[in-house]
């Protein structure tokens, strides 16, 4: 199956592949989506790397309850996007190697563990607009179709 791929790879330069998971998870009430927005402004889907142990299921539950301190039940199966960028805090080029499922939210049950992410509830339209990640809006737009 061809997997698309966002962002453009820069020649001469080595690139990390870091496998991922993201939550496309939606309020059930009011149809708008979870976002994380970092100190910088910038929109991210809930979500991050995989640990060597995880599986998916475990690496977005642990993910979304230290970015949200939200428990989360995991639907469907979005599908695979990858995005090439340069973490300018890391000094590094990444592949992020993304697997995308639609969640609904459960209860908070604890503080964020981020201190730097803000849990904010947008349209999912607005989400499309404004998310950083190419492969994030991606995902989105593809959620909008599943619905």
């Amino acid at each position: 199956m061809d997997v698309i791929t966002f962002g453009e790879r820069q020649q001469n330069q080595h690139y990390i592949t870091r496998p991922a998971v993201y939550a496309v998870m939606r309020d059930s009430q009011t149809g708008k989506i979870a976002v994380i927005q970092k100190r910088d402004g910038k929109l991210f889907l809930p979500g991050g790397g995989i640990e060597t142990y995880e599986t998916h299921e475990d690496c977005l539950k642990r993910e979304v309850l230290e970015e949200t301190g939200m428990v989360v039940e995991i639907g469907d199966f979005i599908g695979r996007a990858n995005q090439h960028f340069y973490s300018q805090n890391e000094t590094t080029y990444y592949l992020n190697e993304g697997q995308f499922y639609r969640c609904d939210a459960g209860q908070k049950v604890q503080d964020p563990i981020e201190d730097d992410h803000a849990l904010r509830w947008i349209d999912p339209v607005e989400a499309i607009e404004h998310l950083f990640h190419a492969h994030q809006r991606y995902a989105v737009q593809k959620t909008l179709y599943m619905i």
